[in-house]
């Protein structure tokens, strides 16, 4: 099992990306009041049929070739439920598909975010001509990166140039931490 909820986003973001999405959105809402942590990415690639989206839970089922089993959503999942949450998957074949991790958030079990900041960062870096969006959210605040801005300003530049990914980098962990201060933590 991973044990950050962020190399889960990975896992998932990752699964976008060989589903040929030219746009990838990963959202991240903490919900002191309803005790509620919710993840999720949402992509417009090629989507599922509902009998490929009931198989994705299936620790056995993988479109990968590279390996038998499929391990990244049924331990998501996993991870949600033991917080007393779920992960739900929407999907629809030439439109994208959405998965939906809902976690306890004060719960015991619950794992950490971990590195969510170096995860966009990651996914940015190695699939530059992807449009990436990034919601923080917190107790009704929210910060949000848009490579789609990004490459309006820079022009050519490519997203992964070294400059630029370290103001990306600097962007994430500013607007971060104040978004956590503002939400008071």
């Amino acid at each position: 099992m991973m044990q950050e909820l962020s190399l889960n986003v990975l896992d998932v973001a990752e699964n976008s990306v060989r589903a040929n999405a030219s746009l990838i959105r990963i959202g991240v809402e903490e919900d002191a009041a309803a005790d509620r942590l919710t993840i999720t990415i949402q992509d417009n690639g090629k989507g599922m049929t509902r009998e490929q989206v009931e198989t994705v839970i299936d620790p056995f089922y993988t479109t990968r070739t590279t390996r038998k089993v499929g391990l990244g959503i049924p331990f998501f999942r996993m991870a949600a439920q033991l917080t007393g949450g779920d992960l739900t998957i929407r999907s629809e074949v030439g439109t994208g598909t959405t998965v939906t991790a809902t976690f306890g958030l004060s719960s015991i079990d619950r794992m950490p975010l971990g590195d969510i900041n170096g995860t966009i960062s990651a996914l940015v870096q190695c699939n530059p001509d992807i449009d990436w969006v990034y919601t923080r959210r917190r107790d009704g605040r929210e910060m949000t990166m848009d490579t789609r801005e990004f490459r309006e300003i820079l022009g050519e530049v490519p997203l992964n140039s070294p400059e630029v990914l370290q103001f990306l980098r600097d962007y994430l962990t500013e607007n971060t931490a104040e978004l956590l201060a503002q939400a008071g933590g």
